[in-house]
């Protein structure tokens, strides 16, 4: 499993696409915090990490299936699938390989959103909330583990990897806020709509951003990643060469 970390991660990173989709998510994110009128501290002059958590989400839902949609879409269409299943690797390290990898380079590009971290700190006289910005940054932990599972598991679908990106961008949504939209309906008025929210991705990832660690959101979290792993697998082991 190591061997496809390490080579995904190289070849992720061998031309200037990895660079570049990690620049653009951090060049539109600090719009958001900075720049932009309705979000930007500069123009609040209230300096706080909340305008980057509510829209790294939908951020999230561009950044992690372009990181994720040649996963297995590439070896399809390169015909490198064949070796790989040839190879003493099992099913399920090849998967959890090609997912850690990208989990990853994800991180990594949360790791840089930490210098926004240092310079709300500079920029405060008050100081910031460290522990509601650590809680923060737990819940997008887990949502971007869980878009990096719906993305690996999109890509082994098909060789097409544009396909591929659109596909995990959609299921992302909807599995993240489609569920919330339907609890605010009238037919869910009566109670539902608390059970209606909680199949989907938002209310636990708010929960976490709160500060409140919940065993119940991180169960739910590791029981949709072991899910779509798990599809993913299944896939992988069943696809012809």
């Amino acid at each position: 499993m190591v061997a496809v970390i390490k080579k995904e991660l190289r070849q992720y990173f061998s031309g200037l696409l990895g660079y570049m989709t990690i620049g653009v998510f951090l060049l539109i994110t600090a719009l958001v915090l900075f720049v932009l009128p309705e979000s930007g501290i500069l123009d609040s002059g209230y300096a706080s990490m909340d305008p980057f958590f509510s829209s790294a989400p939908y951020l999230l839902l561009i950044l992690i299936p372009g990181i994720t949609m040649k996963s297995f879409s590439d070896e399809y269409k390169t015909g490198t699938f064949e070796v790989l299943r040839t190879s003493p690797l099992r099913v399920q390290e090849l998967v959890l390989g090609k997912f850690f990898a990208s989990l990853l380079v994800v991180l990594l590009a949360l790791a840089l959103t930490f210098i926004y971290v240092f310079s709300l700190s500079r920029l405060s006289s008050d100081g910031i909330d460290i522990g509601g910005i650590a809680g923060s940054y737990l819940g997008l932990f887990f949502l971007c583990a869980v878009y990096a599972a719906i993305g690996t598991y999109t890509s082994s679908l098909q060789k097409n990897a544009i396909t591929a990106f659109m596909s995990s961008a959609l299921i992302c949504y909807l599995v993240f806020s489609v569920f919330t939209s339907l609890a605010g309906l009238e037919l869910f008025s009566n109670g539902a709509g608390y059970y209606v929210s909680i199949l989907g991705i938002e209310s636990h990832y708010q929960n976490i951003s709160k500060g409140y660690v919940d065993t119940r959101d991180v169960v739910y979290f590791l029981t949709v990643i072991a899910l779509f792993l798990k599809l993913t697998s299944s896939k992988v082991k069943n696809r012809k060469p």
